[in-house]
């Protein structure tokens, strides 16, 4: 049992950090602010008195086309928590999925509707930081004795990308042992993992000519047709792999996947094209090898590519996040207890199962580190990389109360006592 009594969090200030956050476009791509993000998230940090570190991706490792500034990270450690105390590392990607169409509210403007809250990256994943700020303070005005001391990391590139800047962090710092990823959903989920994601860009020049005179030239659009012929066929293969991964409760088996997910030519009725690109999505299974899985499909695309009279062609893998295999570990029960308690709900009520999203801990799994928790704000009816993403007042104040929980001193992780709490925390709405 918890006996912690934190003080009120203010839901209007954790709205207009959240305002601020939106209005920030972070874009992936190209996502070239991220140095001017960090001073955002630096000055709305700024009581609680944070030392801050920035660590910035070599070019070298990051750099592609459509992809441009500095990939600066940073992790801000508040002066929370005794210094004998293990740090905990709470993960926030600063990147957006694109606008995109079909919204009907402003995307980078935070629309409050009753307990909706609309706009880019509410649910993916900045409505999490806002949240995570909160109750920072909370804790510290109330003076609640912490069992860890809490480390933000704003990392880089997870929505795209060749090198995103957790992998860079774990590949080149020693992380704390206790890591929280916030980049997930509010269902009631203990983390069995995530497929692979794999993004290769097929780019084809012709030569761009009058519409009125096509034997001149080459219509780079129409010679990718086969191509996108031969996707399809490669599609109904690969989508009837399966892996041993369980699958969220009620769900069929998770399977592989393989998208189009973008095509980009010509401009304009009265001339023909002499550039296009399209991009796949390869979801990939934890069973399957990377460079098998890029080979099937450079192949599969080459082969007909050959055939075309396209003036030249290229296949290029432009982003990677390998799979997550099974994260649990030593703080997995302290935080599906802490989301129990904060929710009021049994800890029963927590299964464990993976899914076909993709995490960019996959390089962190990859650089050594097995264990790591995940929760946050998505859930399916939020429409995340979609138009009109949303979260609600109340997913934000039930991540707050978990974050509280997770890391207060008081708390305590008997499998007997779960669902109930002395724990008082109100939101003030």
């Amino acid at each position: 049992m918890i006996n912690a009594k934190i003080s009120t969090i203010p839901f209007d200030e954790m709205r207009s950090d959240l305002e601020a956050l939106i209005r920030f476009d972070t874009c992936f791509p190209p996502a070239a602010r991220y140095g001017a993000f960090c001073d955002l998230v630096e000055s709305l940090a700024a009581d609680l008195d944070v030392a801050c570190e920035r660590i910035t991706v070599p070019e070298h490792l990051w750099k592609s086309a459509g992809v441009s500034g500095a990939r600066v990270n940073m992790l801000l450690r508040p002066n929370l928590g005794p210094s004998t105390a293990p740090e905990a590392l709470i993960y926030f990607h600063a990147d957006t999925a694109p606008i995109g169409d079909g919204w009907t509210r402003p995307a980078l403007e935070l629309t409050q509707e009753g307990d909706k809250l609309f706009g880019r990256g509410t649910a993916d994943m900045k409505g999490c930081i806002a949240a995570v700020l909160a109750v920072l303070r909370s804790l510290k005005a109330s003076n609640t004795p912490l069992a860890f001391r809490p480390v933000l990391a704003i990392c880089t590139d997870e929505e795209g990308g060749l090198h995103p800047g957790i992998r860079y962090l774990a590949e080149t710092q020693e992380l704390p042992e206790v890591l929280l990823n916030l980049n997930g959903g509010a269902m009631p989920r203990i983390w069995g993992g995530c497929l692979g994601s794999m993004d290769v860009t097929i780019t084809g020049t012709g030569v761009a000519v009058h519409s009125g005179r096509p034997h001149l030239g080459v219509n780079a659009l129409e010679a990718m047709i086969p191509v996108m012929t031969a996707i399809t066929d490669l599609k109904t293969q690969v989508e009837t792999r399966e892996t041993d991964m369980p699958p969220a409760p009620g769900d069929p088996k998770l399977c592989a996947r393989l998208n189009v997910t973008a095509c980009h030519a010509g401009d304009k009725g009265s001339a023909l094209p002499g550039h296009c690109q399209i991009v796949l999505n390869r979801r990939y299974l934890p069973e399957e090898d990377p460079d098998t899985v890029f080979l099937e499909m450079k192949d599969c695309v080459a082969t007909v590519l050959s055939q075309t009279p396209l003036r030249s062609w290229d296949v290029t893998q432009t982003g990677h996040l390998p799979p997550v295999c099974d994260p649990t570990g030593p703080w997995t029960l302290r935080w599906a207890s802490a989301r129990a308690a904060a929710e009021g709900r049994p800890l029963s009520d927590f299964t464990k199962y993976g899914s076909g999203t993709s995490s960019d801990f996959g390089w962190v799994q990859k650089a050594g580190i097995q264990h790591m928790l995940l929760g946050g704000l998505m859930r399916p009816t939020a429409n995340v990389h979609g138009p009109d993403e949303h979260t609600t007042t109340h997913d934000m104040e039930l991540l707050a109360r978990s974050v509280a929980l997770f890391l207060s001193a008081d708390f305590t992780t008997d499998p007997d006592q779960q669902g109930t709490s002395s724990y008082d925390m109100e939101t003030s709405t």
